[in-house]
């Protein structure tokens, strides 16, 4: 196997010979370390988190109807607490099936449509 990149301004290039019982062993240790990670919990669908956050951020929109992307993200942001979590809920929103995005002059536009 051969890697080769960049690591900053550092040239990367990176050679790796193993044997085929050595992938065959490497292989198994990868499935068992990746089934011992998982812990129980993972396997339920627990509720997220930020469930709140996500009911918050879809009421603001529903009351108000249509609000123009940056105008709606500011909200979001405030709502959330963080530019990053403000983002989330606003891909959140896109791809719900209760939000219609138009495309506006100067901005995306999301409509509520549920």
């Amino acid at each position: 196997m051969r890697i080769r990149g960049q690591i900053g301004d550092w040239s990367v290039d990176l050679t790796i010979e193993l044997e085929p019982e050595e992938w065959a062993q490497l292989g198994r240790r990868s499935e068992v370390a990746a089934v011992a990670e998982v812990p129980a919990s993972a396997l339920v669908a627990a509720p997220r988190q930020d469930d709140g956050q996500w009911t918050a951020a879809r009421d603001l929109l529903r009351q108000a109807g249509q609000m123009n992307g940056p105008e709606l993200l500011d909200r979001l942001e405030g709502l959330a607490g963080s530019t990053a979590a403000g983002k989330r809920l606003l891909v959140r929103l896109r791809h719900s099936s209760d939000v219609k995005v138009e495309s506006g002059v100067d901005a995306p536009v999301y409509h509520w449509i549920g």
